[in-house]
């Protein structure tokens, strides 16, 4: 069920339908994301037009390709590669006419490898944010407003330089509601939110705000662009992927396999170990009362859940989930699960995340393992890889976000 997840989502199989017609000036390429490179690949493949550009992905997530340049940089915290992509991207749009037209490619992970810091601010500024807000509870929403307000390239910024040449934008969401603004940061979309909204979230989590970055959220300096900008009425968005997709050719699978299948929801938001235990208790209730499904059946859910890091550990999302799931489960007999990342990555780990079996707890036990220590220092990563319970895809070249089955089988 996961590998068809990660299938459905694939490029080659989700842009072709979408490419446009050619222009009567010249069609530019730019994109950034996990998936950039592949759906570079899948435009030349099915483009009879000529073309250029340059699109950059995550380090490992190249994919070769004849007329569009592919570069790679660093995710989850962007580095020097980030910043001379986005130069590169600027450049590329620069100039155009209005008889060109720019495709922008964006999938998840756009907003680390796409980055150019709003001067004055450094790269080293961004890091630090980017590395505070990772690890502080913040929604993916709440983290890419703030990335919208300190960049120079976000927040519909992109397709403001390309004007007067027409944008469209093929995306591959990996965020709860699919909202373009927040699939990579949104370089190509109009940005409601402001420098108030992004200063506010900040203050929230109370992380400490480098002093040229709260010089321009508090004057404005740096807002982002506005659906009323004449330089961004004309951008056209498409969204070519999104986790339901995912999660419905996944659900087929279980389905042809005799099994009844229920997609809970894709937007699932909150701190993993809380969403663990709702599931948990779900599972339960299906298994022992039959509510509010008949077992055996398949419980499949989507989205992002955060990770509060306190701990010692590596975190993950969906390790923690996991874990935090075995522990609320407790072993019953009759419940299984596997939580990943569909891009690969749980976290800043290249692995995917994990399973759990009626018997995780007892083996971890056997082992000498705690699993509440481990879950209580973020480690739900070493505590899987010990079991050989890992889940490791390598590059998958797309992201729709995290995938969550859980099995409750029938009565033994």
């Amino acid at each position: 069920m996961f590998d068809a997840a990660i299938a459905a989502a694939q490029p080659s199989r989700c842009i072709p339908a979408h490419l446009p017609s050619p222009p009567r000036g010249r069609l530019v390429v730019v994109g950034a994301g996990k998936g950039a490179a592949a759906m570079a690949k899948a435009v030349e493949d099915h483009y009879s037009g000529p073309l250029a550009g340059v699109v950059v992905t995550r380090y490992g997530y190249a994919v070769p390709c004849k007329r569009i340049e592919v570069l790679e940089a660093a995710h989850p915290v962007p580095d020097d590669a980030s910043v001379r992509a986005a130069g590169r991207m600027l450049q590329t749009v620069a100039g155009l006419s209005a008889d060109d037209l720019v495709l922008a490619l964006v999938t998840g992970g756009a907003s680390s490898l796409l980055v150019a810091p709003h001067p004055p601010l450094t790269l080293a500024d961004k890091q630090a944010l980017n590395r505070a807000m990772l690890a502080c509870g913040a929604t993916i929403s709440e983290i890419n407003c703030v990335r919208r307000h300190l960049s120079a390239i976000k927040g519909g910024r992109l397709a403001a330089a390309a004007h007067p040449a027409r944008v469209i934008t093929l995306l591959i969401s990996d965020v709860p509601g699919d909202d373009p603004v927040n699939i990579g940061s949104g370089p190509t979309v109009a940005d409601p939110t402001t420098c108030a909204d992004a200063l506010a979230i900040l203050r929230r989590y109370e992380i400490a705000i480098p002093p040229p970055a709260l010089a321009l959220l508090e004057s404005g300096r740096s807002e982002s662009i506005k659906p009323v900008d004449p330089r961004i009425r004309t951008v056209e968005t498409r969204m070519v992927a999104t986790p339901r997709m995912a999660l419905e050719a996944a659900a087929v699978v279980a389905q042809q396999a005799g099994i009844a299948t229920h997609i809970l929801s894709d937007a699932i938001e909150g701190e993993a170990r809380d969403v663990a235990k709702v599931m948990a208790t779900i599972a339960l209730n299906v298994a022992s009362r039959g509510q509010p499904f008949r077992a055996p059946c398949i419980l499949l859910s989507g989205g992002e859940t955060t990770v509060t890091v306190r701990g010692k550990g590596r975190g993950g999302r969906n390790v923690e989930f996991l874990l935090a799931l075995a522990l609320a489960l407790e072993g019953h007999p009759r419940v299984f699960a596997l939580a990943g990342d569909t891009d690969g990555v749980d976290g800043a780990a290249e692995i995917a995340g994990a399973i759990v079996t009626p018997d995780t707890l007892s083996r971890a036990f056997a082992r000498g393992i705690q699993p509440r220590a481990r879950l209580d220092d973020n480690d739900g990563h070493d505590f899987f890889e010990a079991l050989g319970d890992a889940v490791i895809t390598g590059p998958t070249l797309t992201n729709v976000n995290d995938f969550r089955a859980i099995y409750i089988t029938s009565v033994a």
